[in-house]
């Protein structure tokens, strides 16, 4: 009797203890169903309002909280795809369908992410079913009819590709991308027909697209960065790499070009910093490192050709000359026609210098550089049948200050009138006062500057505008004797020459 009672006991203990249990999961339950009545609300009213991700966070949190509500998903996938995610959107359409089968709405919303997504046969397949329950279906009926012709389309632009006829190719495409845009197979085909054509930044459009459409896309990134480095634009193809590289730290070919492409734009960087600061030898041996790690692509080739042009116009001019008609070869643009000119003007060939500032201003009438270019080159050339300073000391144009002060002690000493009689002493007379003055203008960075312009800034007819002027005399610090000769230099009965 005692264990009777004590099982009896027990049992409705259990009982006591389930039935309260239900009571609590009932009201859970009508809490939750209450949240998720909110969430919908408040996705409806976020989504009509335009505000896409705060809408997405509740129809979230509804699904979460009941996953078997095809509402949810239907709403869901409206604003994946009004955010333009198809894969997500696509997903949720499919849960839908497999919920309620007959909810048509989602049928033909899917069939159109489907022709979006270039994937026909299946589009095909959604939008007959929509139009067996409702044959006046307005969107169902216009999709359903263009299937047909863009699979011909397709096959067609497959084809052209294939063949060669590439430009053919890119007008059929703009037609069928316009109708599948979600389709990543056909914009890398058109990508590949504009790159043939040589529209490499059009190529770069479509790649870029199909790295948003497919996810972890490696090889799209690697793409992208060769086609940045096919036109010279190595800091861009350096960024490509390194997304490539975000993806799968491990990938061989990525790291293999990103090595490369590092090392070319480190190069032309310290290049362009070299040529900024002046540091024309250094810039020199910079450029070249450029043609030796990249012996094949033009467009990065032509980075080294353009910085060896500038640089070597304050070095070795003639080998500018070289250089500016390489990277001309590959670009010609009304800058690099400038800096032909002044590598002319830097080898004294003032009659070329002139034809190239022209041939700057045939392609742009306007570019300043080239109007004063061609002045000055114009100028020089007038001037060098007269007195060039340049010449009496025999140095370059690029000289410097210390150049010029040794070539003028050399040729000071050379053409010491101390050292001729007769006849020969009035030229070393005239050479020196000559020697002198290149010494003047080419050693004062203001009137170097004047005669590197085309200007003699020791002539008075030049500093007055002409004939008549009161010009300047060169010598006037000068104290002279002996047939005009500077004091400061000759002193006695004799000469005796001072360097300073």
């Amino acid at each position: 009797m005692t264990l009777f009672g004590s099982l009896h006991r027990t049992i409705y203990s259990l009982w006591l203890f389930l039935a309260s249990l239900d009571l609590r999961l009932s009201e859970v339950e009508c809490t939750s169903a209450a949240e998720i009545d909110r969430h919908l609300e408040m996705g409806v009213q976020m989504l009509a309002k335009g505000q896409l991700h705060d809408a997405l966070s509740h129809f979230h949190a509804a699904i979460d909280g009941d996953p078997s509500n095809y509402l949810s998903y239907y709403r869901r996938a409206t604003v994946y795809l009004a955010l333009g995610r198809s894969r997500p959107g696509l997903q949720d359409l499919d849960e839908v369908i497999r919920l309620k089968p007959d909810f048509t709405a989602a049928r033909a919303q899917r069939g159109g992410v489907l022709v979006k997504l270039g994937r026909l046969e299946e589009a095909h397949i959604d939008l007959e079913n929509v139009l067996r329950k409702e044959p006046t279906h307005e969107e169902a009926n216009r999709l359903y009819v263009m299937i047909e012709p863009l699979k011909r389309e397709v096959l067609e632009a497959y084809s052209s590709v294939r063949t060669g006829r590439y430009h053919q190719a890119t007008l059929l495409l703009k037609g069928i991308i316009e109708k599948c845009p979600w389709d990543a197979s056909l914009r890398e085909l058109r990508a590949e027909a504009y790159e043939a054509v040589g529209d490499i930044m059009s190529a770069i459009a479509d790649v870029r697209v199909v790295t948003k459409l497919v996810q972890d896309n490696t090889e799209g990134y690697m793409r992208l960065s060769n086609l940045y480095y096919s036109i010279g634009d190595v800091e861009q193809s350096l960024s490509e790499i390194r997304e490539c590289l975000k993806l799968d730290p491990d990938h061989k070919e990525c790291f293999q070009f990103y090595k490369k492409v590092k090392k070319v734009n480190k190069f032309n960087n310290d290049a362009q910093e070299q040529l900024n600061n002046k540091e024309y030898e250094e810039c020199i041996a910079t450029a070249n490192k450029i043609l030796r790690d990249e012996p094949e692509e033009e467009e990065v080739r032509f980075l080294a050709y353009d910085k060896l042009c500038q640089c070597n116009t304050h070095v070795t001019p003639s080998q500018a000359i070289t250089f500016c008609q390489k990277a001309l070869n590959i670009k010609e643009e009304p800058r690099l026609y400038c800096e032909m000119a002044d590598a002319n003007i830097a080898d004294e060939m003032f009659d070329e210098a002139v034809r190239y500032f022209q041939k700057a201003l045939d392609i742009d009438e306007n570019l300043q550089r080239a109007k004063e270019g061609l002045e000055r080159a114009q100028k020089l050339k007038k001037q060098a049948s007269k007195r060039d300073y340049y010449k009496i000391l025999g140095v370059r144009r690029t000289a410097s200050k210390k150049e010029i002060s040794k070539a003028y002690r050399s040729l000071a000493q050379k053409w010491h009138p101390d050292h001729y009689d007769g006849e020969e002493k009035k030229k070393a007379e005239k050479m020196f006062i000559d020697i002198a003055a290149a010494k003047e203008v080419l050693t004062d960075d203001e009137m170097r500057a004047k005669f590197d312009n085309g200007e003699d800034p020791l002539d008075p007819e030049q500093q007055q505008g002409g004939p008549g002027g009161h010009g300047f005399n060169p010598f006037q610090h000068f104290h002279f004797h002996h047939g005009g000769f500077p004091g400061g230099g000759f002193q006695g009965g004799g000469f005796k020459f001072h360097f300073n």
